[in-house]
C-alpha cells in the first residue's frame, strides 16, 4: 500500500540506495537492541544495589542514633559546643558523570575538607570523649552511605529515561523505519521486474511482427515467381556474361 511505503522512484539506483539504508536500519535497530539489553541488565544490578544499601542504611540509622544517644549520656548535651566550633562543612559533594553505554549518569562524590583530628576539636576533653569519637564514625558512614544512595537514585532515575528513549527507538525502527524501507525496496523491485516482463513481451511482439512480415514478402515473392513462370528452385537472377565467357575460354583452352 502506497501509505506503507516512502514515494520512490522504481530505478536500479534507487534500489541500491534503499538496499543501503534497509541493511544500515537492521543494524542500527540490532544496536540499539544491544543498548537497551545492557541497559536493562545495569538497571537491574543497580536495584540490586539500591535495596541493598537502603537495608544497610536502615541498620546505620539505628545505630548511629543509638551511638548520639550513648554520647550524650556520657558528654551531655554538646551541640551547641559543636555548633560553635563548625565554621564550614566537614563534607562537601561533587558531581562527575559516569557513562554506561553511551548514557550519562550523575555521579555524586563526597569530599572531606577537613581531617578528623581538626574537626574533633576540643570535644570530649573532659569526659565522653570516645563515645563522641565513636559516634562521629557512625554518623560519617551514615552520610557515606546516603551520599552513595542518592547517586545510585539519581543514576537510576536517568538510566530508566533514557532505556525508555531507547525502547521507543527500537520500537520505532523494527514496527516503523524498517517495514516501511523494506516496502519501499518491495515495491521498486516489483515495478522493475514488472517493467522486464514488459520489455520481454515488447521484444516477443516485434519478433512476432517481423516474423509476419517476413511471411507476407514470402508470400508476395511466392506469387510474383507464380506470374512470372518461375518454378521453386530456379535462379531467377540474370545470367552471368562474365561466367560464360570463362566457361567459353576454358573449352578452347581444352
Amino acid at each position: 500500500m502506497a501509505e506503507d511505503r516512502e514515494d520512490a522512484f522504481p530505478t536500479r539506483e534507487v534500489l541500491q540506495v534503499y538496499k543501503r539504508k534497509v541493511v544500515a536500519a537492521v543494524k542500527g535497530h540490532s544496536l540499539l537492541k544491544k543498548k537497551a539489553d545492557a541497559l536493562s541488565a545495569k538497571m537491574r544490578a543497580m536495584l540490586k544495589e539500591i535495596y541493598e544499601t537502603k537495608k544497610r542504611i536502615g541498620g546505620s540509622f539505628q545505630e548511629s542514633s543509638f551511638a548520639l544517644a550513648q554520647a550524650q549520656w556520657a558528654a551531655g548535651d554538646f551541640k551547641n559546643k559543636v555548633l560553635d566550633q563548625l565554621t564550614e562543612a566537614t563534607f562537601k559533594v561533587n558531581t562527575s558523570v559516569n557513562n554506561v553505554a553511551g548514557v550519562k549518569l550523575t555521579v555524586f562524590v563526597e569530599h572531606k575538607e577537613k581531617a578528623d583530628a581538626e574537626s574533633n576539636g576540643s570535644l570530649g576533653l573532659a569526659r565522653g570523649g570516645r563515645a563522641i569519637a565513636q559516634c562521629r564514625k557512625k554518623w560519617v558512614k551514615l552520610v557515606s552511605d546516603l551520599i552513595s544512595l542518592a547517586t545510585l537514585q539519581q543514576s537510576f532515575v536517568e538510566l530508566d529515561e533514557a532505556l525508555k528513549v531507547t525502547n521507543r527507538r527500537v520500537n520505532a525502527l523494527e514496527n516503523v523505519v524498517v517495514p516501511r524501507l523494506k516496502n519501499t525496496q518491495k515495491y521498486i523491485t516489483d515495478e522493475l521486474d514488472e517493467l522486464e516482463r514488459e520489455e520481454n513481451f515488447r521484444v516477443k511482439k516485434v519478433i512476432d511482427v517481423k516474423r509476419i512480415h517476413l511471411e507476407k514478402e514470402a508470400k508476395l515473392m511466392a506469387a510474383l515467381k507464380a506470374a512470372r513462370g518461375i518454378v521453386d528452385g530456379e535462379d531467377d537472377d540474370p545470367p552471368d556474361m562474365l561466367s560464360q565467357h570463362k566457361a567459353a575460354d576454358d573449352d578452347v583452352v581444352v
